[in-house]
């Protein structure tokens, strides 16, 4: 049974990068552009709907909504382009995986706002106290 989790998540992350590169090609409409690339963005941003901390439930929306959105962005995408994008995925090597620096900078800032509402709003319910 571990085999077989660990097969099923080696799959769920070869088909988040052929998603990612099936959001890049112009052969995809762009409904399945929109839904795979934030299906992609979610699945490795470090931002997640619920917190891991969260016990349990923190983990509910990486197991069952990325997987889920993979799903519904998989069925989008036509089929000759993904099964292209699954190929390019396969023999894709470590160098050749997306790296984003526009991407971080999002990512860092909005960590950085969330940390200065959270700041802000704890230090006026202190003041307040």
């Amino acid at each position: 049974m571990l085999a077989r989790l660990k097969d099923r998540a080696r799959r769920l992350k070869a088909d988040t990068y052929a998603l990612y590169l099936a959001a890049r090609d112009p052969r995809t409409p762009l409904l399945a552009k929109v839904v795979a690339a934030g299906v992609v963005a979610y699945a490795f941003s470090p931002i997640d709907l619920i917190p891991d901390f969260v016990p349990v439930v923190g983990y509910l929306d990486d197991l069952v909504l990325v997987p889920l959105g993979i799903a519904v962005a998989i069925k989008l995408v036509p089929p000759t382009v993904l099964a292209e994008c699954r190929a390019k995925a396969a023999t894709a090597v470590a160098g050749d995986k997306p790296v984003s620096r526009g991407a971080a900078v999002v990512v860092v800032a909005l960590w950085l706002l969330t940390g200065a509402l959270v700041t802000g709003v704890g230090v006026r319910w202190i003041a307040n106290r």
